[in-house]
């Protein structure tokens, strides 16, 4: 898909999902432009902005995949970051602890034709922690945001916060990119509902 759909179509799931304008319409400019397309995939099942995902599915972290940006004035040894997070925690209806923060990765490099998958030697910022919504809940919705890191990006696990369970709620994401300088480059999202859920 060439980078002017796959906007159309991020912009629209967004729209319909009631992201872009809503919950997360700090973090994604309404006008968003994506420089290279960002696959995600848990055993071979690709996240395709929006679809339906159970927690069992996605237990461990997903592969990553992303080409070098459109933009030639990137230079070739950026690095980039992913962060996943849940705007509906702990229910759609009351996400008073959005943003959860489901994992941050740094130290991403684009892959190449002979690599089709992206992979980094770098520790985890947050360790990934696969969706869980409350049986109680409806499905939540869960944002995968990739970055542009900036030059002599170099933070630890307590830049970030703690990994326990309650330290993960009420991320402040925006403050989190604007402290660090972080840049859109490329999203995808799914959804995910216990498993007794029919799709």
């Amino acid at each position: 898909m060439g980078l002017e759909d796959l906007e159309k179509a991020i912009l629209h799931s967004l729209e319909q999902a009631g992201l872009v304008p809503g919950s997360a319409s700090a973090l994604i400019p309404h006008i968003f432009k994506p420089s290279t397309e960002l696959k995600v995939s848990f055993g071979g099942k690709e996240v395709a902005l929006g679809n339906f995902f159970r927690p069992h599915e996605c237990r461990s972290a997903p592969t990553i995949s992303f080409g070098p940006e459109a933009d030639p004035a990137v230079n070739n040894d950026t690095s980039y970051l992913i962060m996943l997070i849940d705007p509906d925690a702990p229910t759609p209806e009351d996400p008073k602890f959005a943003f959860w923060r489901h994992w941050i990765q740094p130290g991403f490099r684009p892959s190449n034709g002979e690599a089709p998958s992206t992979t980094t030697a770098q520790p985890a910022l947050t360790e990934y922690f696969g969706p869980a919504p409350p049986d109680y809940s409806k499905p939540h919705r869960y944002l995968f945001l990739l970055f542009r890191e900036p030059d002599e990006f170099n933070l630890q696990t307590q830049d970030v916060g703690g990994d326990d369970f309650e330290q993960r709620q009420s991320f402040a994401a925006l403050k989190y990119i604007q402290t660090h300088k972080l840049y859109l480059v490329g999203l995808n999202w799914m959804i995910s509902g216990n498993d007794e859920l029919k799709e």
